[in-house]
């Protein structure tokens, strides 16, 4: 099995956590301070880093700017509060993903393996379907094998979720998806998360897309019902 570095100054998160990734069959390595991990990491590279951003002697950016020189590990952020600004600067340096904090550990869990699936080496005899893993809906491309996402041909960078809830929209444009069938689009296991969770990934998607077209409109709300991906 993968082994997970975790990077927190919190112990009893460090505790918890690899408790709960050990019981599912990681190796787990601690760290309490960013200045620390950076010589473990370099030492003995784990499969994946699962950092938090704002830590003594150095922080979790700042880790993970220096892991990247020489390292393209997948990284997950654990987060005490909403920050776009952090959020965005993190994924612009090569953050995966982002979980915010508090968080059950059962989807710290399966975000873990969804990280780790996407950054799994692909089956060459599957290169023959390549073309069923892309998707274009008009300005709208996803490679689902590379993760990249490009709208008019401008990048825009995803988390492994909100490129899940785009691809499940996108797919059938038009069509109306419930929270709870966004939800089972982007956990494998049904893992439990609010409304508003689904909400706010909405809003960071309409955000990051608004961003290189600031009249994106493409992500329809249907109050009481759920969102949809506009036809045409």
């Amino acid at each position: 099995m993968p082994t997970i570095a975790l990077v927190d100054d919190d112990r009893n998160i460090l505790t918890s956590v690899s408790m709960a990734l050990e019981a599912e069959g990681y190796r787990v390595q601690t760290y309490t301070d960013g200045a620390s991990a950076l010589d473990g990491l370099q030492d003995n590279p784990p499969d994946m880093a699962v950092l938090d951003i704002k830590m003594p002697r150095m922080d979790g950016m700042e880790l993970l700017r220096r892991l990247r020189q020489h390292s393209d590990m997948p990284v997950i952020f654990l987060t005490s509060k909403d920050d776009e600004i952090d959020e965005l600067f993190g994924l612009k340096m090569g953050a995966d993903d982002f979980i915010h904090k508090p968080f059950s550990q059962r989807l710290l869990v399966e975000r873990v393996k969804a990280v780790l699936r996407r950054a799994a080496p692909r089956d060459p005899s599957a290169s023959k379907n390549a073309d069923s893993e892309a998707l274009e809906r008009g300005a709208l491309s996803m490679d689902q094998e590379r993760h990249t996402c490009t709208w008019n041909g401008k990048n825009v960078v995803l988390t492994v979720t909100e490129f899940l809830i785009l691809l499940a929209l996108a797919h059938r444009p038009g069509v109306v998806k419930s929270r709870n069938s966004l939800m089972d689009a982007a956990y494998d296991d049904q893992v439990y998360v609010d409304d508003r969770t689904i909400d706010s990934h909405i809003k960071r998607l309409r955000k990051k897309f608004k961003v290189v077209d600031d009249s994106f409109d493409m992500i329809e709300t249907l109050y009481g019902v759920g969102y949809r991906f506009k036809e045409g």
